[in-house]
């Protein structure tokens, strides 16, 4: 899954918090010192953030869920590009669109108007239409593909969102919370971490802390499409181990015969005693026969 060591993480700069004067005191679990007035964050608790939200994401995406990767800082734009780009993963890095998830049906529209237009293009459609008009139409599909390029392979809303600072992108966190949508996100030591599920406390500005924990996360998304390509292709035989059609004879309970024989010696008297005729031995192998029958257990076939 993820193999990034605790030195690794510390070349890359993520234990670089903010200064101690602009803390979060509800992130005071993930400082481990100050030191000359900027906290530091514990790289341990970093290493066991980025783990959980790595398997989060890759057991999501496996389910056939979406992950949403979100960064439109100046640090964070190429590199959110390039590592979801890398793997196919849905991203928004120029800015984040309003109502995306609390106004999915209109992104929705948007969305395929994009594609519509951009087939049309391809088709030479546009040529029946004047040059300034033919302009108008080629400049609003540029800035349609500037804001929504990123999402045009998103046919429903994302499961979750991985967001490199919280503080810059409070839209997207905002809706997030409002719609209840689990978040994995860069929390550094000015943010308050209690409503982000996955939280990954390192250094949300230096370009090195963002390039390495993004690029975990991307790992674990395309883990998660090989899982899920792998299960949707792979044939029942493949899919099951286990023989099928085999019967474990220590679970099967055989019937008690000899508690059906003492049964049937004592019918003639109770037959008697209610004025009934009693059994002949023809109808008492047939009532035993029956009685083993339905006392033999189903065949369960896994």
């Amino acid at each position: 899954m993820n193999d990034i060591t605790l030195q690794q993480l510390l070349e890359a700069g993520c234990h670089f918090g903010h200064k101690a004067e602009r803390w979060n005191p509800k992130a005071v679990d993930y400082i481990y010192t100050e030191k000359d007035g900027i906290h530091i964050i514990d790289l341990a608790k970093t290493k066991e953030g980025l783990d959980r939200a790595c398997l989060f994401v890759s057991e999501l995406v496996a389910t056939g869920g979406e992950v949403l990767f979100v960064g439109t800082k100046r640090q964070a734009k190429e590199i959110m590009r390039a590592e979801a780009g890398r793997v196919g993963a849905p991203f928004v890095v120029e800015r984040w669109i309003g109502g995306f998830l609390t106004n999915w049906e209109g992104i929705q529209r948007t969305i395929k108007k994009i594609l519509t237009m951009t087939e049309e293009e391809k088709n030479g459609a546009w040529k029946k239409f004047p040059k300034h008009e033919r302009v108008k139409l080629s400049h609003h599909l540029k800035r349609l593909n500037m804001f929504y390029g990123g999402v045009t392979n998103l046919m429903s809303p994302p499961k979750a969102l991985f967001i490199v600072d919280v503080k810059k992108e409070n839209v997207a966190f905002r809706e997030a919370v409002r719609c209840s949508v689990p978040m994995i996100a860069i929390v550094d030591t000015n943010v308050n971490p209690t409503e982000v599920v996955y939280p990954i406390p390192a250094n949300d500005d230096a370009v090195g802390s963002i390039a390495i924990i993004t690029k975990a996360i991307a790992d674990a998304y395309e883990e998660g499409k090989r899982k899920r390509e792998k299960g949707a292709g792979g044939s029942p035989e493949e899919k099951s181990t286990e023989p099928v059609g085999v019967i474990d004879e220590k679970k099967i309970e055989k019937p008690k015969t000899e508690t059906l024989v003492e049964e049937k010696k004592n019918e003639p008297e109770k037959a008697k005693r209610r004025g009934r005729p009693a059994l002949t031995r023809t109808a008492e192998v047939s009532v035993e026969r029956t009685d083993i029958q339905r006392g033999r257990p189903k065949k369960v076939v896994s």
